[in-house]
């Protein structure tokens, strides 16, 4: 039971080989560009979106801090993008796996600190101690903070893996009952069904806001190093 519950969140593969690469390339195709001279009502809502998330996240960013701005912009359009397709019917979706997670938030995290530690090099390591704090508790606070600091990146992974793996996992529940209880008691069976709906579009919002939460913290992570 536990094996075929979970048999969408294993990576899929072919001739052996992982299709991870392959199946990360796909949320390109979401987003058309036009060769002519005017564009279409769709690219024009697209690049209004673009711009309308680049201010806000820019807005409280120093010059430094904005010349990351394409990485972000095309971060929260690959999460969402991909989050988006891991919705379609027989598809696999990337970012329930923390391993992928990790991978995209620890050399982000890292470049901010990095770049904090670089040119703001005693307001990083004022971080570690608030002012006036008992010199008791230095050793204390010190120890804390920097678990703190490193936990970050682990937080950003987990946050986003779960949120897509629960609701992923609660859509299988529910379709799967849904299944089950259309021959024993189709009123019933009528009302699991408007739930896995309902639950559908919750989840098409919650794909989108997971990725603006993911790029919001990696945005405020830079703004405190730059």
């Amino acid at each position: 039971m536990n094996e075929n519950l979970f048999s969408s969140f294993i990576t899929p593969t072919l001739m052996g080989l992982p299709v991870v690469i392959i199946i990360i390339t796909l949320p390109f195709i979401m987003f058309p560009n036009s060769k002519r001279l005017f564009n279409n009502r769709l690219i024009s809502l697209q690049q209004w979106l673009i711009k309308l998330i680049m201010k806000q996240m820019m807005l409280i960013h120093t010059p430094k801090g904005r010349t990351w701005s394409l990485m972000i912009i095309s971060l929260i359009m690959f999460i969402g993008s991909t989050n988006l397709l891991g919705l379609l019917p027989h598809t696999f979706t990337p970012t329930t796996q923390l391993s992928m997670n990790l991978s995209m938030a620890i050399p982000l995290w890292a470049g901010a600190v990095i770049m904090g530690f670089r040119h703001k090099l005693k307001d990083s390591l004022a971080h570690f101690l608030p002012q006036g704090t008992p010199i008791t508790l230095i050793p204390m606070l010190i120890i804390i903070e920097t678990i703190s600091l490193f936990i970050q990146p682990m937080a950003l992974a987990v946050r986003l893996t779960a949120n897509i793996t629960a609701g992923h996992l609660l859509m299988h529940l529910i379709g799967g009952a849904t299944l089950v209880l259309m021959s024993i008691s189709p009123p019933t069976a009528l009302i699991t069904f408007i739930i896995l709906l309902l639950l559908t579009v919750l989840e098409f919002a919650v794909a989108l806001i997971q990725a603006y939460v993911f790029t919001l913290l990696v945005s405020l992570y830079l703004h405190d190093n730059t």
